[in-house]
């Protein structure tokens, strides 16, 4: 999974994440958002803008699908408190074809156990 965090002055923050676990897609986007969330917070952000092609995520988080899963509800109710400790967060849904950066880091992230490229940070997830 791949995540690509985008901030002033053209600072560029791109993390891959690989799981030590068998994950859903929705279970692998969730996990994704709380990575990125927490990573801006971490590096000071307040305001952050969420892009993901996971439809069914961002309609969760939108409040326009019901999370009907127990076990997508925990991340849901992880997800909104993050929010809520930030100032100003949106949540877009973009086409698969427009995510290429994020897939591109999670093709990285299932072909490489250690990343030799210092403009990116891999975590293993277990």
């Amino acid at each position: 999974m791949g995540i690509v965090l985008e901030g002033p002055d053209n600072l560029l923050m791109e993390q891959a994440l690989q799981f030590g676990f068998k994950a859903t897609n929705n279970q692998a986007e969730y996990e994704a958002i709380l990575w990125g969330q927490n990573l801006a917070y971490d590096m000071g952000a307040r305001e952050v803008t969420c892009k993901s092609d996971s439809q069914v995520m961002v309609g969760h988080i939108k409040g326009k699908f019901e999370v009907k899963e127990p076990f997508l509800q925990r991340y849901y109710h992880t997800v909104n408190n993050n929010i809520a400790r930030l100032q100003k967060v949106t949540v877009e849904h973009i086409r698969y074809q427009d995510n290429t950066r994020a897939d591109a880091l999670s093709r990285f992230s299932t072909t490489k156990k250690k990343s030799h490229h210092r403009s990116i940070i891999q975590i293993w997830l277990r």
